[in-house]
C-alpha cells in the first residue's frame, strides 16, 4: 500500500518517479493564465491569516462546503472570524475524498507549510494556529515570497482593456525577479446584452483611451489604443472568455447599426447580438495578429446559473456548470475566415465540457501552419476539468489526435497564492503517464533521453519559447 503524499505521490512506477524527480520538479513555473490581483504583488501582500489566502475567493472550496451543508455565513459571510470559516473547511474536507481539492488542499500544506498531518476537525486548530504563526512571523510567507518558493519565473494576469497597468509597472520598476505581465480580457467590450451597462463600460473606455467615441469605427480606435499601450507594458497573451465561438456573417453597415442601436439604449435581437460579437472577436484576433500576441479562448461555460446568489454576492462565487453548445462548425468558420485573411496568430483553445475533447484535439490540426510548432495549442484541462483525471484524458487524447511532445503545459487560472502545486500536480500526472508507457513497452526504453527531453518541454521550455518571454 502506498503512502498518502509522499515524495512519490501519483508516481506509479520507477521511470515516473526518475522523470518527475530527475527532470520535471526542479524546473521553474511559468504561470501563463492567472487571475491573480496585480496589486497584491505590487504591496507585496502579507496575509492575515490562512483564512484570507485559503479560503478567500476560491469559489472550489465554497462549492464543496455548500454540498457538505455548510452555511453560506461561513463561506463568504462577512460576520464570521477566520477561524469559524477554517473550521468549517477543516469539517468538510473529510468529505472530499476523491475531489481534487483533497488532494490539494494536502500538497499546499505540505509544500507551502511543511505540515504533513491530514486537515479534519482533530486536527484543524494546530493547523490553523501553526499556519498563521508562519503567515505572520517569517517574512518569507507575503506575496512575492510565496511565487519565490514556488520557483515562478512568469504569471500572467488577466486584465481588462480599461485598467491602467500601474501595478505591473510599480512591479517592475521595483526589481521583483518574478514577471508579472498583463493578459488582455476584452469581453466587457463585446458584451451588449444589457445596453446601460454597455454604455457605461464604452464611456469608461472613451475617458482611458482620451478617444471620443460616437460611432463603432471610434470604438475601434479607442480598443487599438488600449491594446498598444498593454503591448508597451509588455502584454504578449490576450484572452476571451466565451460561451461559444461566435462566426456569424455581418457587414460593416449591419455593425454601425447594431451599434447605434446599443449605444442609444436599445435591445438588442438574438440576430444583432450574434452579429456584434462576431465581428469583435475577428476584430480583437486581427489585433493580436498584428501585434504577434498570442489569444487564448476559454469557451463552454454557463455562469451565474443562480440568480437569487448572483444578487446576493455578485459573480465568480461558485454558481457556474459546465455548457452544451454545438460550436465546432462556427469555432471552423473563425479560424478559417483568420487563416484566409492572413490573421491567425497563435491560438489556444480550452474547452470546457469534456464531450468537445476529440473535436478540439482534432481542430488543431485543419490550422496547424508550419511555421511554429504547435501553432495552434489545446489548452490543460481547465477549471471543472483540472483535476488528475481531466488532464489525463486530455493528454491521452491529444496523444492520439496531435503532438502531445508540443503541448504548453500547466496553468494556474487561479486568484490564490497558494495554487502553483496544481503545476506540480500536473508534472506528476505528466510523468506517470509516460512513465507507465514505457515500462509498458508502448514507448521504447532506449529512447529514454527523448522521454526526458519531452517531460522538460511540455512542463516548462514549450511554453517558454512559445510565447517568447
Amino acid at each position: 500500500m502506498k503512502d498518502f503524499n509522499d515524495s512519490n505521490f501519483l508516481l506509479r512506477t520507477k521511470t515516473a518517479e526518475h522523470l518527475y524527480h530527475d527532470h520535471a520538479s526542479k524546473l521553474p513555473i511559468i504561470d501563463y493564465h492567472c487571475h491573480l490581483v496585480p496589486q497584491m504583488v505590487a504591496d507585496d501582500h502579507k496575509f492575515s491569516s490562512i483564512t484570507e489566502l485559503w479560503l478567500g475567493g476560491d469559489h472550489y472550496k465554497w462549492r464543496a462546503m455548500r454540498s457538505n451543508g455548510v452555511a453560506e455565513k461561513y463561506c463568504t459571510g462577512k460576520d464570521t472570524t477566520d477561524w469559524e470559516k477554517f473550521e468549517k473547511w477543516a469539517e468538510t474536507v473529510p468529505y472530499t475524498f476523491r475531489n481534487p481539492l483533497y488532494h490539494w488542499t494536502h500538497l499546499e500544506l505540505r509544500t507551502a507549510f511543511g505540515i504533513n498531518k491530514l486537515l479534519k476537525p482533530e486536527t484543524a486548530h494546530e493547523i490553523f494556529e501553526e499556519c498563521n504563526d508562519r503567515l505572520q512571523n517569517d517574512p518569507s510567507f507575503t506575496a512575492r515570497g510565496l511565487m519565490r518558493k514556488y520557483n515562478v519565473e512568469t504569471v500572467c494576469t488577466t486584465d481588462d482593456p480599461v485598467d491602467d497597468l500601474r501595478f505591473h509597472k510599480q512591479t517592475r520598476e521595483s526589481g521583483f525577479e518574478v514577471k508579472m505581465l498583463p493578459a488582455w480580457r476584452p469581453d466587457k467590450a463585446m458584451a451588449v446584452e444589457n445596453p446601460k451597462t454597455f454604455r457605461t463600460y464604452i464611456e469608461r473606455l472613451s475617458e482611458v483611451s482620451g478617444t471620443s467615441i460616437s460611432s463603432f469605427n471610434d470604438v475601434l480606435d479607442a480598443l487599438r489604443k488600449r491594446h498598444d499601450f498593454f503591448a508597451e507594458n509588455g502584454c504578449r497573451l490576450s484572452d476571451h472568455g466565451i460561451e461559444e465561438f461566435y462566426a456569424a456573417d455581418y457587414t460593416d453597415s449591419e455593425i454601425n447599426s447594431i451599434f447605434d442601436k446599443v449605444y442609444s439604449g436599445n435591445n438588442l435581437s438574438y440576430d444583432e447580438i450574434l452579429k456584434f460579437k462576431s465581428c469583435m472577436l475577428m476584430r480583437f484576433a486581427e489585433m493580436d495578429a498584428e501585434s504577434g500576441w498570442t489569444q487564448q479562448f476559454h469557451y463552454g461555460a454557463i455562469r451565474d446559473n443562480n440568480t437569487r446568489m448572483f444578487n446576493l454576492l455578485g459573480p465568480d462565487t461558485g454558481f457556474d456548470s459546465i455548457g452544451q453548445f454545438n460550436t465546432a462548425k462556427a469555432m471552423s468558420k473563425f479560424f478559417n475566415r483568420l487563416d484566409i485573411e492572413g490573421k491567425l496568430t497563435k491560438t489556444i483553445i480550452y474547452n470546457l465540457n469534456p464531450a468537445d475533447n476529440e473535436m478540439v484535439a482534432t481542430m488543431l490540426g485543419n490550422f496547424q501552419d508550419g511555421t511554429v510548432p504547435g501553432k495552434i495549442q489545446w489548452g490543460s484541462g481547465w477549471w471543472f476539468l483540472d483535476q488528475k483525471r481531466g488532464m489525463e484524458n486530455q493528454m491521452n487524447t491529444l496523444s492520439l489526435l496531435g503532438l502531445l511532445s508540443r503541448f504548453v503545459g500547466m496553468l494556474t487560472d487561479s486568484r490564490s497564492f497558494l495554487s502553483y502545486p496544481r503545476h506540480e500536480y500536473f508534472r506528476r500526472t505528466l510523468c506517470n503517464l509516460i512513465g507507465n508507457d514505457i515500462e509498458n513497452g508502448e514507448i521504447p526504453a532506449s529512447e529514454i533521453a527523448q522521454a526526458e527531453k519531452m517531460v522538460e518541454d511540455i512542463s516548462y521550455f514549450n511554453a517558454k519559447n512559445y510565447f517568447g518571454f
